[in-house]
Order: structure tokens, then C-alpha cells, then sequence
């Protein structure tokens, strides 16, 4: 890595809980003192960081961007990821999607029948739309737990697919018919396997890859596909 990427590794790293002195950045970083100021000064001038009389503070947003900037300088994606709250590694899933064309909506909250639902990610373009579990795993997956947690994705998938169309659900790209929604499980690490009842368990790492290559192979995966007020399950 250059030193642009270890410099956003190292704010990552620091910045989790709470704003950090110049001085911590140094020692992480391993960089001269003169260059850290002058990415600070950078990173500050782009919006990515508050520097404030040597100490350095980043919301979550800026943290999102910084993880973004941290990948195009040549960090690896998913030595990035891990460093991500929860729901900022949402986001950078999300914005994957954005850069691809995608309409994403996150955290969606909607009723089906008696229950409640909540899908992390959906991203919409044309005809499709992907509904995302990310999962924050350390180590590897056990076959029973991978097969559980497609299983849910799948309930929740269908749900949605069914409330639809749904005056309490007022998203545009969400009212269009005849949408084919395609259940996806987001891993941070490379699970043992990559596909569990035709649903794809993708690392972070390849979804970049998987979603350029998803118009070629979506039709050999599990989808539920509305058409008017029917629900039809394929695959």
C-alpha cells in the first residue's frame, strides 16, 4: 500500500470510538510526522476529516468515505470492512451498488401478514431488485448456520415481494411491477460456501465482481417475481 492507504487505515483504526490526537496517527501510521500533516491537511480539504488543533475526528459518513478513498488508494477491501461499525459496513455495500447503476435503499423496515420484516440492503435497477443480509463474520461458516441464515433471507425476500405493492412501503424504485427480487447473503469474509438453496453468499471482497457479472447468471438463482398482484417463486 501507498501512503495515502496506510494513512486511512490507520484514521479507520483510530477514529472507531472517538476523535484522536495527531500524535497516536503518527505511531500508527509509521510515517514522518510531516507527512501525515500534509495528508491530513489532504483529507480535511476533501471532506473526509474534522482537524481541529491536532486532533482529528470523523463521523460515520466521513468514515464511509474514508473507507472509499481507503480502497481506491489500494487498500484491501475487506481489511477495510473489518474496520467498519455495523451499519457503516452497510453502507459501503451500498454505495458498491450506487457506483453500479443501482437505486439502494437500507434498513428496510415493512410488515407482512402478523410479522415484521427488515432487510439490510436493497439495490434496484431495472427489473431487479437484490435484497441484501450483510454479515459481519470473523471466521468461517458452518454449513447448518449458512443454511439458517439463507433460509431467513429467503422468508424475508418473500415477504417483501408479497406486501408489494404496499401504501406503507413509498419507495419509487420499489413500485415498480414486475420486479424480480433475488435474495443475496453479504459476508465479510470468504465463506466455505458460495451458494446454499441457489442463494449467493457473497464476500465484500468479490461484490464488486458479483454484481458486475449478476445480469449474466440471475436467472439460475433463487427469485420471487411479482407481476401485478401474483407472486411466483423460481428457481
Amino acid at each position: 500500500m501507498n501512503t495515502e492507504s496506510e494513512m486511512a487505515i490507520s484514521l479507520l483504526k483510530l477514529t472507531i470510538e472517538e476523535p484522536v490526537s495527531k500524535e497516536l496517527i503518527d505511531k500508527d501510521a509509521k510515517l514522518p510526522s510531516t507527512v501525515v500533516h500534509r495528508l491530513l491537511r489532504k483529507l480535511q480539504n476533501e471532506g473526509l476529516i474534522y482537524l481541529r488543533a491536532n486532533v482529528v475526528e470523523a463521523t460515520s459518513t466521513q468514515r464511509v468515505k474514508l473507507a472509499v478513498f481507503a480502497v481506491q488508494a489500494g487498500a484491501d477491501l475487506e481489511r477495510v470492512s473489518r474496520l467498519l461499525h455495523w451499519k457503516e459496513f452497510e453502507a459501503i455495500s451500498a454505495a458498491v451498488f450506487e457506483q453500479n447503476g443501482y437505486e439502494t435503499v437500507r434498513n428496510l423496515h415493512f410488515k407482512h401478514g402478523r410479522h415484521r420484516f427488515e432487510i439490510d440492503l436493497v439495490g434496484c435497477k431495472g427489473s431487479l431488485a437484490v435484497c441484501v443480509d450483510c454479515k459481519h463474520w470473523q471466521r468461517g461458516l458452518h454449513q447448518s448456520t449458512a443454511k439458517r441464515i439463507v433460509e431467513e433471507q429467503i422468508e424475508r425476500t418473500s415477504a417483501l415481494a408479497e406486501s408489494l405493492p404496499s401504501p406503507s412501503i413509498k419507495i419509487k424504485c420499489l413500485s415498480t411491477r414486475d420486479l424480480r427480487f433475488t435474495p443475496v447473503v453479504l459476508s465479510l469474509v470468504v465463506p466455505k460456501l458460495k451458494f446454499c438453496d441457489n442463494v449467493p453468499i457473497v464476500p465484500v471482497l468479490q461484490l464488486q465482481d458479483f454484481i458486475g457479472q449478476l445480469p449474466a447468471f440471475v436467472n439460475s438463482l433463487k427469485y420471487f417475481k411479482t407481476t401485478g398482484s401474483s407472486l411466483t417463486l423460481d428457481s
